[in-house]
């Protein structure tokens, strides 16, 4: 099976009703069940409602009876179908609202333009209204299932509609027992129209100044890149001010390619071998300019320059944990055991993945690719034992998804990987370990008070999450993906690609009305350059083609330690304290206190970069330089080089992407080399 996003996971219904509290042992996970909701709490008006329905004859009779609850449903007037109370991911167009009457109770109105939709929205509104709001918040999205109308005449996507709109109730409710009665969600947002972008608050402003760069700006780096023979390789996580300068370079020179770390050094060998760049600056953390200069040699392109944005070093918490002497303690434990693998993120250095490949066979895999990596090694290689690291969110992350689907049916665990069944998947799990050590500092702000504000203000909208956050925010996009098709957790491009494919859905429904369409940005903020620039030319073409109205929203959650008092000129949120770029309204966000952004990341300014540009081709600057120069890998006296050895992990991934499956080799070393000793 080819390596696919986790962005792809169908998980069926029934796996849906049984969520799991995962506590993390070394390695293992230990599952204890969440207290079911009383029946008390669900409130007695829609349980009979739903027997009512459930009860008749055929689900074409119970479809009837659905629709005829649209009589029950009070009249949203026109002034009040705003955007606030669209209904997002629902196929027809919806509205609700909840407020509360004078004994505080739930009141709920709403309206669509389907009839269907517009039944289930009187059931909410007829079974939920006089109910307080913590009483609507324990309802199960089971009620969509227990209306027992199948999936000829309720197709899935009617039903995640139907799910969607309970969340939007609940959304609205949890607004309203908001602390001070505030219900002004928190966190700053990019609002992308076709004609423009609204930046809401101050974090959002300054990731907005950038997106149109300073004419003069591209003119200068263009003109160093192109006299000097110079290529550029990016992350995704540049600060805007450098991304929106590099998009806008490379609509005019060639040589210029941002992307996540897997093919970075690629794109060099590129740029110098057939692009004929004589040296290459990298904008990144330091284990990828070390990646580009070693891929690079071992191509035979020594000649080549790479530079690094600093004299100083540029960190990266993750692959410096994978060299920690922890790390090797944990690979020593998969040494001489029989049938090992070692699983080791691509984000880390060449000499990590020799050294590791060494002790044991070792795989490099990508937050895209890790879970069929996972289970094509348990596929192939009876018995495996599965070392995983050094991210251990990620790792968390894979052992409770494998854990939820050790309760799908045999049917839905092969829509995953076609070699598995529930049994397998169980006879995994007590083989799978993960390093314990091992986090990136920007993904570990996605915790327990983050999420608390995401569910509560953003419930309702599209949940974005990198499969290297922590475990809070990946169970929440994988509820709101498994629950009502709202999420994606997987890599950069994956929630890139995730973005453009609901807008593109959006625009091609056509619907009459504007649609908002609000995505939590569960990943470092430098990617908001890229999903703003895709998102807004997706945009100017369906106007074009006359689809007008349709935007999108760029949610960026940020920590508690980021609000503090600002400027009464300042947006308030929060009874009057305002989200400011920073712990205390100062430069940038920090990973200390304020947004998901990554201070290492954040050394490849502009400035850096046009300093560096200046000082290559001349002997005084490039002397100047050599602090900027990637750590080199010394060649070997006699048998591959250091860079060779870190490529073979590489390969083996390669190999799998390619042919779907691991190499015989690559099987042989893992059934033969533990148990050898």
């Amino acid at each position: 099976m080819t390596s696919s996003a986790l962005a792809s996971i169908k998980a069926p219904a029934a796996a849906l009703r049984a969520p799991a509290a995962v506590s993390r042992a070394r390695g293992r996970v230990a599952v204890a069940p969440i207290r079911a909701v009383s029946t008390a709490a669900e409130g007695s008006a829609l349980r009979e409602i739903v027997a009512e329905i459930s009860g008749a004859a055929d689900p074409a009779e119970r479809v009837k009876k659905l629709i005829a609850m649209s009589a029950s449903l009070p009249a949203l007037p026109d002034a009040d179908r705003s955007i606030a109370n669209r209904v997002m991911g629902c196929t027809a167009e919806a509205w609700v609202d909840v407020s509360l009457d004078a004994d505080g109770r739930v009141a709920i109105r709403g309206a669509s333009d389907a009839q269907i939709t517009a039944g289930f929205a009187g059931l909410i509104a007829r079974g939920l209204s006089g109910l307080e709001p913590r009483d609507v918040l324990a309802i199960s999205d089971d009620v969509v299932a227990d209306l027992g109308i199948g999936p000829s005449a309720l197709p899935r996507s009617r039903a995640n509609g139907f799910r969607n709109m309970l969340e939007t109730v609940k959304k609205q409710c949890r607004l309203l027992l908001a602390e001070g009665g505030v219900t002004t969600p928190p966190f700053p947002s990019l609002i992308v129209t076709a004609d423009g972008v609204e930046a809401v608050g101050s974090f959002a402003r300054a990731q907005a100044e950038y997106l149109e760069p300073n004419a003069d700006a591209v003119d200068a780096l263009v003109a160093e890149l192109e006299a000097k023979k110079i290529g550029i390789v990016a992350h995704f996580y540049m600060d805007p001010q450098v991304q929106g300068v590099l998009m806008a370079a490379a609509k005019r020179y060639e040589h210029v390619f941002i992307s996540d770390s897997l093919v970075m050094a690629d794109a060099a060998v590129k740029m110098v071998r057939e692009g004929g760049c004589e040296s290459v600056c990298v904008l990144g953390v330091d284990f990828m300019s070390e990646n580009v200069r070693a891929i690079l040699d071992d191509a035979g392109l020594e000649s080549a320059k790479v530079y690094r944005m600093a004299a100083e070093d540029i960190g990266c918490s993750l692959a410096e944990a994978a060299q920690d002497k922890k790390y090797y303690d944990y690979l020593a434990e998969a040494d001489g055991v029989e049938n090992a693998v070692h699983v080791i993120y691509i984000n880390t250095a060449l000499d990590t993945k020799a050294n590791a490949n060494a002790v044991v066979p070792t795989i490099t895999c990508t937050s895209s690719n890790v879970v069929q990596t996972v289970l094509t090694a348990a596929a192939q290689v009876p018995g495996v034992n599965v070392f995983y690291g050094p991210d251990t969110y990620m790792g968390g992350n894979l052992a409770e998804l494998f854990t939820m689907m050790s309760t799908w049916s045999d049917e839905d665990v092969a829509a995953v990987h076609p070699a598995h069944t529930q049994a397998t998947i169980k006879d995994l799990l007590p083989r799978l370990r993960y390093f314990q050590d091992g986090t990136c500092m920007v993904h570990h702000m996605f915790g327990g008070d983050v999420c608390d504000a995401v569910r509560k203000y953003y419930g309702d909208a599209y949940q974005t999450a990198h499969f290297e956050v922590p475990g809070e925010m990946f169970k929440l996009a994988m509820e709101a993906k498994r629950e009502r098709d709202m999420g994606v957790v997987g890599s950069t491009k994956n929630i890139l690609d995730y973005v453009c494919e609901k807008i593109d859905e959006a625009v091609a429904r056509n619907l009459p009305a504007g649609e908002r369409l609000s995505f939590v940005l569960g990943t470092e903020t430098g990617m908001v350059t890229s999903i703003v620039r895709a998102a807004q030319a997706k945009l100017v073409a369906a106007k074009a083609a006359g689809v007008a109205g349709v935007e999108a929203e760029i949610v960026f959650p940020v920590s508690a330690d980021a609000v503090a008092p600002v400027a009464e000129s300042e947006s308030v949120a929060l009874g009057g304290i305002a989200i400011v770029p920073g712990p205390a309204g100062g430069e940038g966000c920090s990973a200390e206190g304020g947004c998901a952004s990554c201070p290492y990341m954040k050394m490849n300014s502009l400035d850096a970069l046009m300093s560096v540009c200046a000082k290559i081709g001349t002997d005084a600057g490039e002397a100047l330089l050599t602090p900027f120069e990637p750590r080199k890998y010394e060649a070997a006296a006699d048998g591959p080089s250091i860079a060779a050895l870190g490529c073979v992990p590489i390969l083996h991934m390669r190999d799998f992407q390619r042919d779907g499956a691991f190499s015989d080799a690559f099987v042989e070393d893992i059934t033969t080399r533990g148990g050898a000793k």
